[in-house]
């Protein structure tokens, strides 16, 4: 039995290393060999309809982390979150100081 599994490991191993080849295309196989998971499918939903909402906020103009969070009825922290995920992707801006020196403006980076 044992054997057995080691054969079918093997062969999978060796199917797999094949199938990659020199191309990388390992996140690929292992999507394809074990799917998305739903809650994967969720967050990425979820993460979607934030960054839709956030970036319609910012299509008006250069806006604070609590004028988006009151626009997109979020906590400021979870907004600032995603704020953060957004300027990691270079879809938003960190723009200018507000008046006072105190906070940092967002605005879409076109």
């Amino acid at each position: 039995m044992l054997l057995t599994a080691y054969k079918t490991m093997k062969e999978d191993t060796t199917q797999t290393a094949a199938t990659l080849g020199a191309g990388g295309n390992t996140a690929k196989y292992l999507r394809e060999k074990r799917g998305v998971s739903e809650k994967v499918k969720e967050n990425l939903k979820e993460f979607n309809r934030v960054k839709k909402q956030i970036t319609e906020a910012l299509a008006e103009g250069e806006q604070t982390v609590a004028q988006i969070s009151a626009k997109i009825n979020m906590s400021a922290s979870d907004t600032l979150y995603h704020l953060m995920s957004l300027i990691k992707y270079g879809i938003v801006k960190v723009g200018a100081v507000d008046d006072m020196d105190e906070y940092f403006t967002y605005k879409l980076n076109k």
